[in-house]
């Protein structure tokens, strides 16, 4: 899994196009709605921090957790400027470990499907009922296996900026079910007095779930399969849904009376 090392460098630069204003407004509307409206979350596979950011700003006590060491600097750098008082931990999420129980964990951007053995993704949602209050509630998305096959793979995508550009590759696997992606970055430097565009190269590996497979492995986890929406939306995954968000209750505890 290990992956978003020179990337994050310039990960916020080249994802500026993702609506987490309005991802974090639905991540809070869906909480809400089960009556988790301030308490401990945890943003699982939390990157650079930006919707970790925006859920602190909405008045939830944060933890961040990512296995990228480069990218939590930058979430780091992001609590310094903001003052949040956000927790993060370099957590990988198949082993992930709290200090105790929160009201919700919340898993976006596709985080899960780096998780690439069925097992291992058990594991996860295994460790999320553990570490759920009572009654807690998982959040997450995935991207869709139509997505991999009709969207990007053997796609390329290509962007380029003033201080950095890049090269994205994709090849889907159909019988493993793997999208690889090939990632070249030229990042702007300057050595010497001069500016020179060095050129970094990244291998993302990422599975691709049916909903019908998901759904098996949260409620084998003892975690209670709630719904299953459209990304973002409210509506019923379509055949053609590119991401899914998913909801699951935690299972198991007493609540204190």
């Amino acid at each position: 899994m290990e992956a978003y090392t020179s990337f994050a460098r310039v990960y916020d630069t080249f994802m500026d196009n993702i609506p987490y204003e309005e991802w974090a407004d639905y991540i809070r509307e869906t909480l809400e709605k089960y009556d988790i409206r301030d308490g401990l979350v945890l943003d699982l596979g939390c990157g650079t921090g930006t919707l970790t950011e925006l859920l602190a700003a909405s008045g939830y006590d944060m933890i961040g957790a990512d296995n990228s060491d480069e990218m939590l600097e930058i979430a780091m750098e992001k609590k310094l400027a903001s003052g949040h008082d956000i927790l993060y931990l370099l957590q990988d999420m198949r082993e992930f470990e709290l200090y105790g129980t929160v009201r919700a964990v919340v898993s976006i951007c596709d985080s899960l499907n780096y998780v690439l053995e069925e097992e291992e993704l058990l594991t996860v949602f295994r460790l999320v009922n553990n570490y759920l209050d009572p009654g807690g509630i998982f959040l997450f998305d995935f991207n869709t296996r139509y997505k991999y096959q009709e969207i990007l793979g053997d796609c390329t995508i290509a962007e380029s900026r003033d201080d950095c550009s890049f090269i994205w590759d994709n090849y889907y696997y159909e019988e493993e079910k793997i999208n690889e992606y090939e990632l070249s970055l030229f990042i702007r430097e300057e050595d010497a007095g001069q500016d020179l565009y060095r050129r970094y190269q990244e291998t993302h590996l990422q599975k691709a779930y049916e909903l019908a497979t998901i759904r098996r492995l949260v409620e084998d986890s003892g975690l209670v399969f709630l719904a299953a929406y459209d990304a973002f939306t409210f509506e019923e995954p379509r055949k053609d849904s590119e991401r899914i968000c998913v909801v699951a209750r935690e299972n198991g505890k007493q609540k204190e009376i």
